[in-house]
């Protein structure tokens, strides 16, 4: 049974504040109404689409960030809690596929899970030291691939850190990364 038009509003209100990164095509098949039916609707209800609300999150997280500057990062890490895990979204856009076939470059994949690793890490110099990586599933164009890095082992100079990413609840990438850390004195010096 269909929503009459202000409840839908109000449930997808609440849909999107308890998943900001839910597209706009999950929110059509979740009520049953067409894709510019819910880009009306939250465009009635202030809420910016998805690429909007995924940079508002991400700039929020930049502070947090202390290797890399935020526009290095490929992909937008969404959470981050350094030292111990974090999260970014990337959507698999044009530039990121084979022209023949739409599938993503795997590079793509392993530049979002490396960033994020050097990101995880709360030190002024991180670097892959080592990484061994998997390629699960196939990844197409517009498809949003959220990489989950968590730290699972930390020695001196080195993490360990395992990361996976997921296309909705489908895992398509894997890898564990060692990465190395210094400071900025002992690169210079």
């Amino acid at each position: 049974m269909k929503l009459k038009k202000q409840a839908r509003r109000d449930s997808i209100k609440k849909e999107i504040e308890r998943n900001p990164f839910i597209t706009d095509l999950d929110l059509s098949e979740k009520f049953d109404v067409s894709i510019q039916t819910i880009r009306l609707d939250r465009t009635n209800l202030n809420i910016p689409e998805l690429r909007k609300r995924i940079k508002n999150v991400a700039k929020e997280n930049h502070d947090r960030i202390r290797s890399i500057d935020g526009s290095e990062i490929i992909g937008d890490v969404i959470n981050v809690e350094p030292d111990k895990h974090a999260v970014s979204i990337i959507n698999i856009g044009e530039d990121s596929v084979f022209s023949r076939n739409l599938i993503a470059r795997g590079h793509v994949l392993f530049a979002q899970a490396n960033s994020l690793c050097v990101a995880l890490i709360h030190k002024p110099v991180v670097l892959t030291k080592e990484s061994n990586i998997k390629f699960i599933k196939t990844v197409k164009l517009n498809d949003i691939v959220t990489a989950e890095a968590q730290v699972v082992e930390y020695k001196e100079k080195y993490y360990i850190i395992e990361v996976k990413s997921y296309v909705k609840e489908q895992q398509v990438f894997g890898g564990t990364f060692k990465m190395y850390y210094t400071s900025e004195d002992e690169i210079n010096g």
